[in-house]
């Protein structure tokens, strides 16, 4: 790996962590930190957290929530696109 892995909200930051409690985006991009430092040493990160299959919507969780993300390894992209925080903090 070139080691330029990068991560992103889509569609942006507001849309995906709007009304979300500080701590809970703060751990899911702690979260997403760790996967990009996994993805530059080689591990196929599509295959971490929970889906249906590879490379598809994977599901992890973080805070007492959970995020949902994407990776697209031709960009190479960590694409963050639903944060549920913890029910106590609906």
């Amino acid at each position: 790996m070139s080691g330029d892995w990068q991560w992103e909200y889509n569609p942006d930051h507001d849309h995906v962590t709007g009304g979300i409690p500080v701590h809970v985006v703060a751990e899911v991009e702690r979260l997403a930190g760790q996967l990009i430092e996994l993805a530059e040493t080689g591990i196929d990160v599509s295959e971490l957290g929970n889906g249906p299959r590879s490379g598809g919507l994977r599901r992890m969780d973080a805070a007492g929530g959970w995020f949902y993300f994407l990776v697209a390894p031709r960009d190479p992209l960590i694409i963050i696109v639903r944060i549920v925080p913890p029910f106590d903090a609906l």
